[in-house]
């Protein structure tokens, strides 16, 4: 399979417990792209997204995702491949019993890093990257839902993934903070080069910042021609 994809599938089915959810999956992602995987709700974009970064099976066919082949992915190579992949959630998934440097530490110690300076180093240049560097030390609990989803975006870039993979990031949120999201994961995406892949049914957010779909639609995955 060629190295020059992040994301490279080939004839790929993923299951869930009543059978086959998904058939037939071949896309690729180029490094840099942003990208948008909608359709209905219990379609498999979430499914889809949790098998790239090895959270669900994949039954059959070929996937590699950030170099790394999925398909032959030992148990010990996981926290590796998720090194390299960012992950946003719509209920942002954050820890209520740490402070937003709290947080985003949490990461930085679970993926093997060990130096204070550069620690502290890390969660202060991320934290300015997504505007939020006054909130260091603030709860989680105190800060509102744009905000968190800010440090969710934070936690999702700490470790500078090849890819980052949002399932829903402006799901909760109200149209002008969704904006703000959204302009954010762009910005990203452009200065850093960060690969995108946005699952949303947030057409309004689709429709301001358009750029390549593809659609999670008959068991499958397509793409709008």
């Amino acid at each position: 399979m060629e190295q020059s994809h992040i994301i490279n599938l080939r004839d790929v089915t993923i299951c869930h417990a009543d059978g086959p959810l998904l058939t037939e999956v071949n896309l690729t992602v180029d490094s840099g792209e942003f990208v948008y995987l909608i359709g209905k709700s219990g379609a498999g974009k979430t499914s889809l997204l949790r098998s790239l970064y090895a959270d669900q099976a994949i039954e059959s066919g070929e996937a590699e995702v950030c170099g790394m082949d999925l398909m032959r992915l030992r148990r010990r190579q996981v926290p590796q491949l998720r090194r390299k992949i960012g992950i946003v959630f719509q209920n942002f998934r954050l820890l209520d019993d740490r402070n937003v440097r709290g947080n985003l530490e949490f990461v930085l110690r679970v993926t093997g890093w060990r130096k204070r300076k550069e620690i502290d180093e890390r969660v202060a240049q991320t934290l300015q990257a997504v505007g939020i560097a006054d909130k260091a030390e603030s709860p989680i609990h105190r800060l509102s839902e744009g905000e968190q989803q800010r440090v969710g975006i934070a936690r999702a870039l700490i470790n500078n993934p090849d890819l980052i993979v949002a399932d829903e990031p402006t799901g909760n949120l109200d149209p002008v903070t969704s904006t703000e999201i959204m302009q954010l994961l762009v910005n990203i995406n452009q200065e850093r080069h960060t690969t995108m892949l946005i699952a949303s049914h947030d057409f309004m957010m689709i429709d301001k910042f358009q750029s390549r779909m593809l659609v999670c639609e008959n068991g499958t995955i397509v793409e709008p021609q």
